[in-house]
């Protein structure tokens, strides 16, 4: 099946069709919902600060993936690199705090 200069394998434009509105949909409510808990733990007020931290770091990271995986479609084949990319950002980030805590402690 092609169309124009571009070519599409049988199993890529079957999966095109099968994918469908339906995950987005899901992952939109699902980014929706995530948002709306880290708000209302704000909002509360009356949650301990750090347990607030809490939920909101986890909120974003689950939120992080979720954003990954259906919007920027890291779950698909073929995004190994961006993948072992984004991998590589997080670990000199993570190297990068450790260093900055050590630096002011001592």
């Amino acid at each position: 099946m092609s169309s124009g200069n571009h070519s599409v394998s049988e199993g890529e434009a079957r999966r095109h069709k099968v994918e469908g509105p339906r995950k987005h949909i899901v992952a939109f409510v699902l980014s929706l919902a995530l948002t709306l808990i880290a708000f209302a733990a704000v909002a509360a007020g009356e949650i301990n600060t750090q347990f607030t931290y809490i939920i909101l770091v986890g909120m974003a990271m689950i939120q992080v993936f979720v954003q990954l995986a259906f919007w920027m479609h890291m779950k698909d084949r073929g995004h190994m690199f961006p993948i072992i990319g984004i991998a590589f950002g997080v670990i000199v980030v993570f190297t990068m705090v450790i260093m900055a805590s050590y630096w002011v402690w001592w």
